[in-house]
């Protein structure tokens, strides 16, 4: 019989662990202009490919609702608030810097 040991408050530190179940996701823009357009693109195309459905993303146009930037401290558009666990994130402009957004959305180590 082989003996057993058991580590007492110790988490795994697996990729699983780190991530949370549900990304809620923010996305600032002001109006359909081609930069808020083309962030919302990017956005759901790296969720698509990274989170498989377990995200939920909210557009905000600050033309027609400007109290809401007030919230989230708003300084610059588009800008996307990350809502984890423990941390709020944020990640301002297109997305199209696909490691950065990944590192902002705690999919990937810096590197």
């Amino acid at each position: 019989m082989r003996p057993t040991t058991k580590r007492i408050g110790v988490t795994p530190r697996s990729a699983k662990a780190r991530k949370p179940q549900s990304f809620k996701l923010r996305l600032y823009v002001a109006g359909q202009t081609p930069r808020s357009l083309r962030a919302f693109a990017n956005l759901k195309v790296l969720c698509d490919e990274h989170l498989q459905g377990r995200y939920q993303i909210e557009v905000i146009d600050l033309l027609e609702h400007p109290e809401m930037a007030r919230g989230d401290q708003i300084v610059a558009l588009p800008m996307l608030v990350i809502k984890l666990p423990q941390a709020v994130r944020k990640i301002i402009g297109d997305l199209s810097n696909t490691d950065r957004a990944l590192v902002g959305l705690a999919l990937q180590e810096l590197g």
